[in-house]
C-alpha cells in the first residue's frame, strides 16, 4: 500500500519544523556577555568600574582527566572607545605555576610535578563553519577512535580564522600579558599559530636535558621575583655551586612583543581562586586579530585549564559578546 502523497508532504513539513525547533532552541540557550560601555576602562581588578558590567556565570564540563566534573566563571566585560577589558573569577584548590620547574636534590636535578593554570579565548576572525553554535568542539580534529591528545586543534579549512587570547599562569603571566595567537586549518601537527612578533617561553635545560643551563643573573634585579625570566638569564658554568632543595624555572617566559604583545593581564590568586584581567584595543590594526566593532556581536568560547595538559581541560558552551550602549 502506497503512502498518500498528502501523508508524506506533511511528515516532511514535521521533520523540518521540528529540525528548526531544535535549532531555534539550540540558539535560544546560548548565553550572552553584554560588555558594558564606560568612559575610562578599569586599572585594577578591583576597579569601581566593574560595579558597570552585569556578571554572567558561565558553566563549563570537563574532558578527559575531568570528564563528569563540573567548573563554572563569573565573567564581565567593559569597553571604552579604544579598548576592551574582560574580568574573569573563578575557583581553583591550587595556584598552580610550576610548569615542570628543576629541583636538584644534592646529587641530580629533576623536573617537580606540577603544569600551570591556564584560561583561554577563541574568537572568530572568518566565520568558522558551526562555531556560532558548537564552540570549540568544531575546532577539534582527529581520525575515529584515536586519543584525543592526538587530535588536531584547527579549523576545517583555510577560511575559516579564530583568535585565540591564552593566558598562561607561570609563561605569560609573569610579563603581565596573555599570549596571542590564532587559528587556522591544521599543519603537520595543529592550526594553531603565534602572532607575529616575540614572545612564548624557552626551555631552560642542556642539550642532553639532564639539568638546567640557566639561571638568574646576578648583576640584576629579578623581573619577576620567583620566575627564571628568558632576558634575566646567564649561563650556569658550574653546577657545584646549588644545594638539596635549589629550584630554577624551567620553561622560562621570553618578553612579548609585535602583534603577539597585544593582550595586556592582570591576576591574583587569593582566597582559593583566580581572578584575571584581560584587556586589548578593539581594534590592533593587525590581520591575526579580530577587529571588534561595537555594532557587532561576535561569537566565542572558553576553555580552562586546572594544573593541566591541552587536551584535559574545561570548556564553555558557544557564547555570544555584545556590546552596550
Amino acid at each position: 500500500m502506497k503512502t498518500p502523497a498528502i501523508l508524506l508532504l506533511f511528515l516532511a513539513v514535521l521533520i523540518c519544523g521540528n529540525a528548526f525547533m531544535a535549532d531555534l532552541a539550540t540558539s535560544a540557550a546560548i548565553e550572552t556577555l553584554a560588555a558594558a560601555k564606560v568612559p575610562k576602562g578599569p586599572t585594577s581588578l578591583d576597579d569601581p568600574v566593574w560595579q558597570k558590567a552585569k556578571p554572567l556565570d558561565i558553566p563549563f564540563a570537563g574532558k578527559e582527566k575531568f570528564a563528569g566534573k563540573k567548573a563554572n566563571v563569573i565573567t564581565q566585560a567593559v569597553y571604552t572607545d579604544d579598548e576592551i577589558f574582560f574580568l574573569f573569577k573563578w575557583k581553583d584548590a591550587t595556584n598552580s605555576v610550576t610548569k615542570g620547574a628543576w629541583q636538584f636534590d644534592g646529587e641530580k636535578w629533576t623536573h617537580l610535578k606540577g603544569d600551570e593554570d591556564r584560561i583561554s579565548l577563541l574568537f572568530e576572525i572568518n566565520r568558522i563553519n558551526n562555531f556560532a553554535t558548537k564552540g570549540c568542539a568544531v575546532t577539534c580534529h582527529g581520525a575515529a577512535g584515536a586519543a584525543v591528545k592526538d587530535f588536531k586543534f584547527a579549523t576545517a579549512s583555510a577560511g575559516e580564522k579564530g583568535d585565540l587570547w591564552h593566558w598562561k599562569a607561570a609563561r605569560s603571566d609573569p610579563y603581565k600579558s596573555a599570549d596571542d595567537g590564532w587559528l587556522t586549518a591544521a599543519g603537520e601537527k595543529t592550526g594553531r599559530k603565534d602572532d607575529a612578533g616575540g614572545g612564548g617561553d624557552a626551555r631552560n635545560e642542556t642539550a642532553d636535558k639532564s639539568k638546567p643551563q640557566f639561571m638568574q643573573d646576578p648583576s640584576k634585579k629579578p623581573s619577576a621575583p620567583g620566575v627564571l625570566l628568558a632576558e634575566d638569564t646567564v649561563e650556569i658554568t658550574d653546577h657545584g655551586k646549588f644545594k638539596a632543595n635549589d629550584t630554577l624555572t624551567y620553561r622560562m617566559p621570553k618578553k612579548p612583543s609585535g602583534s603577539r604583545a597585544d593582550i595586556k593581564a592582570e591576576s591574583r590568586y587569593a582566597d582559593g581562586g583566580w581572578t584575571v584581567m584581560l584587556s586589548r584595543k578593539l581594534d590592533t590594526g593587525n590581520d591575526d586579530d579580530v577587529a571588534f566593532n561595537t555594532k557587532k556581536k561576535y561569537s566565542f568560547a572558553l576553555a580552562l585549564f586546572d594544573d593541566s595538559m591541552d587536551y584535559d581541560s574545561y570548556d564553555s558552551e558557544a557564547l555570544v559578546l555584545e556590546f552596550g550602549r
